[in-house]
């Protein structure tokens, strides 16, 4: 039997498990808030904060971190890769640690469980403790149509949920009796921030790239900006490149307009009657139909299925205002959480 430990740091929370083989033994979320985070300049210097936290639930729950046989950690922005399973190496770290192709919590994925694996390497005298990542973050399947923008100094990357998508698609495959690479799919991960895939028989084809800077906006990311207001504002002397910089991806979507990264509540001052929340959370799931409904056509209109899952998709008005809207294309499906 081996017993491992999964670690998911995302924008927003924490998420940890522990499993024996696949069973789950223990499961915990742990939610951070944009104050909280903000404290910290860049993501890696939350590396000490999340990697405590982990360590001492853990131990809370009663398991001894030294009887850990594995680590995954989700996989962060490192060089465009196939989906799959990588061991942490030395160049993978430094990737990580410089954040050379973009800062995201999910770089401490890989940090994390590269220096958990270590600590328990070093107590027990030996190097059988592997630290992995899965399906991170760049994994890129893009057609080379879909790679080219307006203008030829700029081309659109993958960066998405690949991890949770490639999960939930596998699941939805399961429920079908079919093989994930049997079908095309239209997945849609609600989180920190949103992305939405064209899944064409087992590969993601298109993607919004749900870091900073294009597709619907989210609890504390922009999405797709007015371009001529963009590069107006970044000129106005006004803002520093740090400033646009976490416009795009940290003060944006729920954050910008009513002040709180937490869906949770903006669902629930919405429930409350306050008209603001309840305009603001229409236009994110109005934002998340209209991306659903590109990948469509991205498919010719091919779907077996939408599947909506992360966080958010807890919330039962956004899914049926969503489902409302994208309906007529393929039978939807809630996920809520992830995998």
């Amino acid at each position: 039997m081996y017993k491992i430990l999964a670690i998911n740091p995302g924008s927003t929370s924490t998420k940890i498990a522990v499993y024996e083989d696949e069973k789950e033994v223990f499961i915990k979320t742990l939610r951070h808030s944009s104050e909280e985070i903000s404290k910290y300049e860049k993501v890696t210097d939350q590396f000490e904060f999340r990697k405590d936290i982990i360590v001492e639930e853990v131990r809370n729950a009663g398991i001894d971190i030294f009887s850990i046989d594995m680590i995954v950690g989700r996989g962060g922005l490192i060089k465009p890769i196939p989906s799959g399973v990588y061991e942490v190496n030395e160049a993978l770290k430094k990737d990580l640690v410089e954040c050379r192709l973009g800062e995201h919590a999910s770089n401490l994925g890989g940090l994390i469980a590269a220096d958990i694996a270590s600590t328990i390497n070093k107590h027990k005298g030996n190097n059988n403790v592997k630290a992995v990542i899965v399906d991170p973050v760049v994994v890129d399947e893009m057609q080379d149509v879909a790679r080219i923008s307006g203008h030829p100094l700029f081309h659109r990357i993958s960066i998405f949920h690949a991890l949770n998508q490639k999960a939930i698609g596998r699941t939805y495959a399961k429920k079908l009796n079919k093989k994930y690479e049997d079908l095309n799919l239209i997945i849609a991960h609600l989180g920190g921030g949103i992305s939405v895939g064209a899944h064409n028989h087992g590969k993601v084809i298109d993607v919004n790239n749900a870091l900073d800077g294009e597709g619907p906006f989210s609890p504390e990311r922009s999405g797709s900006l007015p371009t001529g207001q963009l590069a107006k504002l970044c000129f106005s002397g006004e803002y520093s490149y740090k400033d646009i910089k976490t416009i795009i991806k940290g003060s944006g979507g729920l954050v910008g307009h009513l002040g709180t990264n937490s869906a949770l509540e903006v669902e629930n001052r919405a429930k409350a009657g306050d008209e603001k929340a309840i305009l603001i959370q229409n236009a994110m799931s109005y934002q998340i139909g209209k991306a659903i409904g590109e990948m469509a056509a991205v498919l010719k209109g091919k779907v077996d299925g939408i599947l909506i899952t992360g966080g958010i998709a807890y919330n039962k008005e956004l899914t049926d205002y969503v489902t409302d809207m994208v309906g007529f294309i393929a039978p939807v499906t809630i996920y809520p959480g992830e995998d």
